[in-house]
């Protein structure tokens, strides 16, 4: 396994990268800290997990050479990320019939695994992050070993340091979110704001990123 990951310099610059792209909010974190704000740190652990799972995805993928797909094709790359925005609206939909008085009365893992799987499905469809590992993964990349299992390793590497960042979020997030939660109207207020950030994460990730070049 070690001889998959580039010596120590190199290694330790891959390491800083990763944190300092993990430490920079971006739509994963922002849906994560919303989780955790409405409904608790367990599923804004359980979010993590999800997004961890679906990110790491989108590095296989990107190490069995979907990204070269996507890149040339620019109908399947508008497929993919279009797919996600419909997802992230569908779940401001979601936030916006949630009734607040039912999530308080509710145990705080209820909808675990149906978290996960959301936060897996957030990350999971968005082409952008399989272009990114296509783009940022072969610069730590030895001529010596398998370019597939070095891409897998280092991805579950960035994977791993990104799920300690976002964890970081999450409690965070699950601190304040008390304070947040005593002040008057807060819960249907909260619903108003976890649907907003939704709807502009899907418009975020329909607008935004290049296109790929039609061939």
């Amino acid at each position: 396994m070690i001889e998959l990951l580039p010596p120590a310099p190199l290694l330790l610059a891959f390491l800083l990268a990763s944190l300092i792209l993990a430490l920079t909010p971006g739509p994963g974190v922002v849906y994560i800290v919303t989780r955790t704000l409405a409904q608790g740190r367990a599923s804004g652990l359980a979010s993590v997990a999800g997004v961890a799972l679906g990110n790491f995805g989108n590095a296989a993928a990107a190490s069995i050479g979907l990204a070269a797909l996507l890149s040339a094709s620019a109908t399947i790359f508008d497929a993919v990320r279009y797919a996600g925005a419909a997802y992230l609206c569908y779940l401001g939909l979601q936030a916006l019939r949630a009734d607040p008085s039912k999530q308080r009365s509710e145990p705080v893992t209820t909808g675990i695994w149906r978290v996960l799987g959301q936060g897996f499905l957030v990350a999971l469809l968005n082409p952008k992050t399989t272009l990114f590992f296509a783009a940022f993964l072969p610069q730590f990349m030895q001529p010596t070993a398998s370019p597939v299992l070095q891409a897998l390793a280092l991805s579950a590497v960035f994977v791993a340091v990104a799920a300690i960042s976002d964890a970081g979020y999450v409690l965070l997030a699950a601190t304040l979110a008390p304070a947040l939660r005593s002040a008057q109207g807060a819960a249907r207020m909260g619903r108003y704001v976890a649907a907003a950030v939704y709807f502009a994460l899907g418009l975020y990730a329909a607008l935004t990123g290049t296109r790929p070049a039609k061939t």
